[in-house]
């Protein structure tokens, strides 16, 4: 048996006790190697979706919905008969094949506007697929107290991939071009493999085991996450908090894209400025999870990482409704993005450490994808709608008004989940609450 300090006793930078280095190391890595990966990929999506006009943006949110309401019950259906230790490994490298199948044909025909748009659709939903699968796994293989210490360093790899991703882009777009960086992300996101296995024969040889072994393989029909998160009002809350999450992030991505299409008209200076963008974020929210996340969610509760970022966002949305100018905007989307990536997102990924094992794999990533690209579709069309009989500035009041109960929502489940981890301690029921 394992003997452990309490949280408290361990002031060091990780804030992890000797035997979990090794763990929080490779999940540290797995998601440089994830975020790097997906992050050298973005750009190229962004060109491809900018190009065919600002105008037409709510169609490829559109498309991305649909995609995902195809592979949401495919992936439910593997879930049910994969032992957990093949679900990831599988799903990576079926990613990556797919990966090199898009450099391939982008290779022969690079102009091909339907190789473009299918790659815009399918990266939009294979990387939430690919996350959520990888906090999966943190999930499972940490309980719930090491979550709210460890959580945030382990984001932190995500947040020096992102930063790494971009940087990777700009250097070697020239000499190997958009296939030749496809072909590198696919080899990225294979070599987080090695991580993974690392991850779960550390979890076997701690001996933390759950009273009641989890079942090899997940079980359960492929629409189970969907009649899980009906049959439980915790989940529906989280399925709501991610709504208005994604609502208030793509109004915010919406205007950045009027906004910079204005102030900037040649492409050159649009990816300058979106880079210069990325890297203020990338580094912010790495000084901020490394020395921030942990401390709040160990002192404050999980509570203050969702409820945080939807107040500042009620004071930035208010500053766009009467200066909707570029300086005023990349305040807004730093504070946004650094925020989420910093703190919601680790408070999201720590409400499912005390839930079942088939809550974790099957609800969790039906909200991570389903529900985040529903609220896509449904907050670009609603975006579409109030611009078209109103103003933007309306939009930014609606985007105020969605803060709020964001935050409100976020006040009620972070609350739920403090006080449920706080009276069961680290060996929290593996309920569905």
């Amino acid at each position: 048996m394992v003997v452990r300090k309490k949280a408290g006793d361990n002031r060091g930078l990780i804030a992890a006790e000797r035997h979990e280095i090794p763990a929080v190391a490779s999940g540290f890595i797995l998601f440089f190697l994830l975020f790097a990966s997906y992050f050298m990929l973005r750009p190229v999506r962004e060109a491809f979706g900018i190009a065919g006009g600002v105008d037409n943006l709510q169609w490829l949110f559109t498309g991305t919905f649909v995609a995902t309401l195809v592979v949401v019950p495919l992936y439910g259906w593997v879930a049910a008969r994969m032992p957990r230790r093949r679900l990831l490994p599988i799903l990576y490298t079926f990613s990556a094949l797919i990966l090199a199948g898009f450099a391939t044909s982008l290779a022969i025909d690079p102009g091909n506007v339907w190789v473009a748009r299918a790659f815009y659709i399918w990266l939009s939903v294979m990387n939430l697929f690919v996350i959520s699968v990888a906090w999966s796994l943190m999930a499972d293989v940490f309980d719930p107290e090491q979550a709210h210490r460890l959580f945030g360093r382990i984001a932190a790899g995500a947040s020096l991939g992102g930063l790494a991703g971009p940087l990777l882009a700009g250097f070697l777009i020239a000499p190997i071009g958009e296939a030749g960086l496809l072909f590198l992300s696919a080899g990225l996101l294979l070599s987080t493999l090695l991580c993974v296995r690392h991850l779960f024969a550390w979890h076997d040889r701690s001996g933390r085991q759950a009273s009641a072994p989890s079942p090899e393989r997940i079980g359960g029909s492929i629409w189970a996450g969907f009649t899980l998160i009906a049959r439980s009002r915790y989940l529906l809350a989280i399925s709501a908090f991610v709504l208005l999450l994604t609502t208030a992030s793509t109004f915010l991505y919406f205007e950045q894209a009027r906004i910079v299409e204005a102030t900037f008209p040649d492409r050159a200076s649009q990816i300058q400025t979106f880079a210069s963008i990325d890297v203020v974020v990338q580094s912010l929210t790495i000084l901020i999870q490394i020395f921030l996340t942990g401390v709040l969610a160990r002192r404050l509760g999980v509570t203050v990482l969702l409820v945080a970022v939807p107040v500042v966002m009620m004071l930035g949305f208010s500053l766009l409704a009467v200066a909707a100018t570029f300086p005023v905007l990349a305040a807004v989307m730093i504070v946004r993005r650094v925020g989420e990536y910093a703190l919601v997102r680790p408070g999201r990924e720590m409400l499912f450490t005390p839930v079942a094992v088939e809550t974790k794999y099957k609800a969790k990533n039906a909200i991570d994808t389903f529900v985040y690209r529903g609220g896509d579709a449904i907050a670009g069309w609603t975006y579409t709608f109030i611009v078209a009989i109103a103003t933007t500035g309306a939009v930014a009041i609606a985007g105020a008004a969605l803060a709020a109960i964001w935050a409100a929502t976020g006040y009620l489940i972070g609350r739920r989940h403090d006080l449920r981890t706080a009276r069961d301690g680290v060996h929290a029921s593996q309920s569905a609450y």
